[in-house]
């Protein structure tokens, strides 16, 4: 007799590719694939091996070159990978000609970052915000994207829109995408009375790559029990908390993490989530010390900020994680950043909090007695 029939999914595999770019060290391109496996790995996805092709540009036609592409053909035969995932955006041709060769799924960077916030998204904003990005990314590669989509049967990269073979007009995602933005503008209108309805209070935003620990301070800040752990994208929702140091009140926001090529149909469809940045008075930059790659960390939010018109702001540079490195980097001690001030922390240990919420208490009493001069610690709000 048969034993019982097992619905357990099978975890998916998949094989990494990234072209290694003029001047790039050996030691970025296997954070970058790390960083992709870590991307993959939220996302319950096995990695069975990584490939690099030093190029000046990427093949046009299929990303990499013909006797990189056979290698690669030649793993995902050998272990049947379900999946090819490249490190770049890649375009409707060379996903069809890369599926003809490799014969298996192909999922680019942004892709992939999409569905994982789409994993994430917990509220109708985030969630609109993310189906929104999702047919902005799918509309321009309609010819190719929708006849792979009907293929599959589910799983990673298929999450969203794309399920069925009835939304395969290009009218009716133009439709979505309109329908979508004017839920959208609906929200926003919602969120920025709902900001005024703050009135002047001191407003103060978390911001950081993702994973390097903004949502534990806001935890020690509010001592609200705000979700946190170690894995990309945790944060996709703003949360906002009203927090009070030394009878001085500020409202403390927590935002969506950052992360290099983050797609730019996220950027726009997380428009009034990063109206709080936008918004706020104070800059709490949250880095990672403890990666070999915080410098350039940095400089991806700091990139974003300046995108987003919010890089102006008095701003505290918190270089979190002090305890998983034996000394501090060199760059470190010298850091000079305009407007900022630099303070070591370990959030996960309590280690220099007390030290990070002196120096926002002193921006924040700045910002605070210039809107109440008559303000007293007696005074009740």
């Amino acid at each position: 007799m048969k034993g019982p029939y097992s619905t357990t999914k099978s975890q998916e595999t998949a094989v990494l590719v990234a072209v290694i770019r003029t001047n790039q060290t050996e030691e970025a391109t296997q954070a970058y694939l790390d960083e992709l496996e870590f991307l993959a790995k939220t996302l319950g996805v096995k990695t069975l091996a990584n490939f690099t092709q030093r190029l000046e540009t990427p093949d046009k036609k299929t990303f990499v070159r013909k006797g990189k592409l056979e290698e690669i053909h030649a793993v995902v035969e050998a272990e049947k990978a379900d999946m090819v995932i490249f490190d770049d955006d890649l375009n409707p041709s060379q996903v069809r000609n890369l599926e003809r060769d490799l014969e298996c799924k192909i999922l680019d960077r942004s892709l992939l970052i999409l569905d994982i916030f789409a994993l994430r998204a917990k509220t109708a904003q985030a969630k609109t915000q993310v189906e929104l990005a999702q047919y902005q990314y799918v509309l321009p590669r309609l010819t190719n994207m929708w006849t792979h989509l009907s293929k599959q049967k589910g799983g990673i990269g298929m999450r969203g829109p794309g399920e069925t073979e009835l939304e395969t007009d290009r009218r009716i995602i133009k439709d979505k995408i309109t329908l979508l933005r004017k839920k959208l503008d609906k929200i926003d209108l919602q969120n920025a009375t709902r900001r005024k309805t703050r009135g002047q209070q001191v407003r103060v935003a978390l911001v950081g790559y993702t994973n390097v620990g903004k949502s534990t301070i806001m935890q020690l800040f509010s001592k609200a029990d705000i979700y946190a752990k170690n894995e990309l994208f945790a944060t996709v929702d703003s949360t906002v908390r009203k927090v009070v140091f030394n009878n001085i009140p500020f409202l403390l926001t927590d935002t969506v993490g950052f992360i290099r090529k983050l797609p730019t149909t996220l950027i726009e469809s997380f428009k009034s989530t990063l109206d709080e940045v936008r918004e706020a008075d104070i800059l709490i930059h949250v880095a990672d010390v403890s990666t070999s790659f915080c410098e350039e960390q940095i400089e991806t939010v700091n990139k974003t900020l300046l995108e987003i018109d919010a890089i102006d702001k008095p701003t505290i540079l918190v270089l979190n994680k002090i305890d998983l490195v034996d000394e501090m980097p060199a760059w470190a001690a010298s850091i000079e950043l305009d407007n900022t001030e630099v303070v070591v922390v370990s959030a996960q240990e309590k280690q220099g909090i007390d030290e990070l919420k002196t120096k926002v208490l002193a921006l924040v009493e700045e910002k605070f007695y210039k809107i109440f001069p008559n303000y007293t610690k007696d005074s009740q709000f």
